[in-house]
């Protein structure tokens, strides 16, 4: 049986780092991916729920902002559940096996700067200088 589910999408929201009673770290994100294609001509988004264990789970929610530009890779998993009024539901969620920054740090800064304040990443100047490229010389 094969069951892989391999997305890229924008987080809606800042993951926040849980742990069970036995200590376990998780995490669970929604992340907004694009359909690639659309008959109506109308771009369509998908809010797709991830759930991430363990070291996957610390790694999320240290690096990991509202915005960000993610890949995920993992498996789909449905469970059932009882609702406060006793109604059953089923939730389908991604278990995140491996989570990968999905664009340059360079653009998710300029989006930080341009776009939310608190966005996670450090923005201005760096202490590095460009070296021109016709010195000729190696700087080691």
């Amino acid at each position: 049986m094969l069951n892989k589910a391999i997305l890229m999408g924008r987080l809606t929201g800042d993951p926040e780092l849980r742990h069970t009673p036995n200590n376990t770290a998780v995490t669970s994100f929604t992340l907004a991916v694009n359909r690639s294609f659309s008959r109506s001509g109308e771009q369509q988004t998908d809010f797709i729920d991830v759930v991430a264990w363990g070291s996957t789970a610390e790694f999320v929610t240290k690096w990991f902002h509202k915005g960000m530009l993610v890949a995920v890779s993992g498996r789909i998993q449905t469970r059932n559940w009882e609702d406060k009024q006793g109604n059953k539901r089923k939730s389908v969620e991604i278990i995140a096996d491996e989570v990968h920054f999905a664009e340059p740090k360079r653009e998710a800064v300029s989006r930080a700067d341009d776009a939310a304040p608190g966005y996670g990443i450090p923005s201005g100047g760096s202490d590095f200088s460009e070296l021109s490229e016709d010195d000729g010389e190696l700087p080691f």
